[in-house]
């Protein structure tokens, strides 16, 4: 079965955004830690906070969108855009 990824990228200038819905999201995927395999946030060219990406492991993609949509960051609008896509872990650990 595959996982899936989550590219989120913010919207830009959304960094008040991301930091007042922060202590929500980091709550919800730490609840979330027997599907979230990995996650983190990506770094603008300045090391600013500009987006997510999340590698989780569900059933199927509904599953996935699913779990971006409970995301304190999705109901706080902070995402430009997310891409979610399969993807089969060949190296390394996750």
């Amino acid at each position: 079965m595959p996982l899936f990824v989550l590219h989120c990228v913010d919207k830009p200038h959304a960094l008040e955004v991301r930091m007042g819905a922060r202590e929500a999201h980091l709550a919800y995927v730490g609840g979330k830690r027997d599907i979230l395999k990995l996650g983190g946030p990506m770094l603008d060219a300045n090391g600013d906070m500009a987006g997510s990406l999340l590698i989780v492991d569900v059933a199927d993609k509904a599953a996935a969108e699913a779990f971006s949509a409970d995301d304190p960051y999705t109901k706080a609008g902070l995402w430009q855009r997310v891409d979610i896509t399969a993807f089969k872990a060949t190296l390394g650990h996750l």
